[in-house]
C-alpha cells in the first residue's frame, strides 16, 4: 500500500477506536474484516499505530496541538508504526518539520500527565502504592507486552515444545516463574503451527499460568473455575489434574464459554465440564455446596493490569465502574466460597493493580468468614518450586500473604491472588 494511503487508513481506524464505544481489539478486528485487501504488514502497521496512540494519548494530544490538519491524522503521524523515512514520504514539507520538532521533545521537559500517560484517577493510587517506583511502572505500561505460551503438559514437555518452535524459526525462552511457560520474540503466526493446532501450545500470560499453579489442583479432585471465561486457566488446571477428576468451568456468559469449546477440543482434556450460570447464586452452585476440593475465582475486574495489551481500558474505565465491580467481586467470592468443602482451597484473583479490587476484597472476605484460614501465597509457590517466589508476593507480616505481580518487576501482566483453606 502507498504510504499516503496507509497513513489515511491509520487515521480512519483511529477515528473509530477513539470513540471508545467498543474495546479497541474488537474495533481493529472489525476494520480488518471490512478491509480484506490489507496484507500482514499493513495490518500490523494499522493495529500498532492505534495501540501506540492509546498508550500515549495525553502526550500525543499535547503535541498534536502544534500541528495542522485533521486531529486523527496528526495522532496517526505521531504514533505511526514503521520507519520514519517511510512515514515522511507520505507527509507535506510542513508536516515533516512538525514531526521532527515533536521527535526532538525531551521527556524531562514534559509535564507529569504527558510522561505517565495515565488518567489522574488511576495515577494517584498507583503512586500511593509504589512511590518512586511508579515511574518504572508507567514506562512499562507504554510498552508492548511479551507473548507468553503455556505448554500443555499432557502432550509434551517444555523442552520439546521449545525445539519445535525453533524448527519453525521461532525463538523462545523458558519463563522465569511458570514451569509451563515459554516467552516468544515478536508476534509469529502461531495458529499455523502444528503444535498449536493439536493443542500442545496455548497463548497465556505467565501471570495467568501462576494463578492456575497456585490453585494446585490434584489428580481425582473436584475443582471449579468459577469465572472461567474463555478457559485459559481452566485448560491449565485440567492438565495439572492430569485429565482426571472433575473440573467445572462456570461463567455467567455463555458466549465466553463458547470460545472455550475449540480450545478444549484441541487440548485433549475430557475432565472439563463447562456450564453457563444465570448468576452467582445459580442452582448448580447450591447443588455443589460443600463438595469441591479447589475453587478458583478469577473475578470480573477492571483489567488494569493488562494495559500493555489493552491500553484503551485506562480510557474506558472509571472510578464509578470500579466501584460497581468491587460490589460484584465481593458477592461472587462469597457465593463461590460456599462450594469449598472442609480442608479445601479457595483462590481469589484479578488482573487489576488497584487495592480496592484486591487486598480490600480479600481482607473484607477474611473478616466475614472466620471458617476460612488465610494461606501465604509465597510459601505455597515456594513449595511448588517456583524460583524467586518471595519476590512475587506482598502483604502480611512477612510480605508473603498475597501474590502481587507487576509488569515492570516481573514482566507479566498485573495480577493479584489471595488463598484460603476452609477449616
Amino acid at each position: 500500500m502507498h504510504p499516503k494511503a496507509l497513513l489515511d487508513a491509520c487515521a480512519d481506524l483511529l477515528q473509530q477506536v477513539l470513540t471508545f464505544e467498543h474495546p479497541a481489539d474488537a474495533v481493529v478486528s472489525r476494520y480488518f474484516r471490512n478491509h480484506r485487501n490489507l496484507g500482514p504488514r499493513e495490518r500490523a502497521t494499522l493495529a500498532e499505530t492505534a495501540y501506540a496512540v492509546l498508550r500515549k494519548k495525553p502526550l500525543f494530544e499535547q503535541l498534536a496541538r502544534s500541528g495542522t490538519g485533521p486531529k486523527e491524522r496528526r495522532l496517526a503521524i505521531l504514533g505511526f508504526y514503521g520507519p520514519r523515512d517511510f512515514l515522511k514520504s507520505a507527509l507535506t514539507p510542513q508536516e515533516k518539520d512538525w514531526v521532527d520538532a515533536c521527535d526532538a521533545v525531551r521527556e524531562e521537559d514534559l509535564l507529569e500527565p504527558q510522561r505517565h500517560n495515565l488518567p489522574q484517577w488511576l495515577a494517584e493510587p498507583l503512586k500511593a502504592q509504589l512511590g518512586d517506583e511508579f515511574w518504572a511502572l508507567a514506562r512499562s505500561l507504554q510498552e508492548q507486552a511479551p507473548l507468553d505460551l503455556r505448554v500443555n503438559i499432557l502432550q509434551e514437555k517444555r523442552e520439546q515444545a521449545q525445539k519445535e518452535l525453533a524448527q519453525a524459526a521461532i525463538q523462545s525462552v523458558a519463563t522465569p516463574y511458570s514451569p509451563w511457560g515459554l516467552r516468544v520474540a515478536g508476534k509469529p503466526a502461531l495458529n499455523r503451527l502444528d503444535a498449536f493446532t493439536r493443542g500442545a501450545l496455548e497463548v497465556q500470560d505467565e501471570g495467568s499460568q501462576l494463578l492456575a499453579l497456585l490453585l494446585d489442583a490434584h489428580r481425582g479432585e473436584m475443582v471449579v473455575d468459577f469465572c472461567a471465561g474463555a478457559g485459559g486457566k481452566t485448560l491449565a488446571i485440567g492438565a495439572q489434574m492430569r485429565n482426571t477428576g472433575r473440573l467445572y468451568a462456570f461463567d455467567v456468559s455463555g458466549h465466553r464459554l463458547d470460545a472455550l469449546k475449540p480450545r478444549l477440543a484441541r487440548s485433549g482434556l475430557s475432565n472439563v465440564h463447562p456450564a453457563a450460570l444465570a448468576h452467582e447464586r445459580d442452582e448448580r452452585v447450591k447443588r455443589l455446596a460443600g463438595k469441591i476440593d479447589r475453587v478458583l475465582v478469577d473475578a470480573p475486574c477492571s483489567g488494569l493490569g493488562t494495559l500493555r495489551r489493552n491500553p484503551d481500558l485506562k480510557w474506558r474505565q472509571s472510578p464509578q465502574a470500579v466501584a460497581e465491580l468491587t460490589a460484584k467481586q465481593a458477592a461472587i467470592l462469597a457465593s463461590a466460597a460456599r462450594l469449598v468443602k472442609p480442608g479445601g482451597r479457595l483462590v481469589y484473583a484479578t488482573c487489576s493493580v488497584l487495592p480496592e479490587e484486591n487486598e480490600a476484597i480479600a481482607e473484607a472476605f477474611g473478616a466475614a468468614h472466620a471458617d476460612f484460614v488465610p494461606l501465604a501465597a509465597g510459601e505455597l509457590l515456594a513449595q511448588l518450586k517456583v524460583e524467586g517466589a518471595a519476590g512475587l508476593c506482598s502483604g502480611g507480616e512477612d510480605g508473603q500473604r498475597y501474590l502481587r505481580l507487576w509488569p515492570h518487576r516481573h514482566q507479566t501482566d498485573g495480577f493479584f491472588a489471595a488463598v484460603w483453606q476452609k477449616k
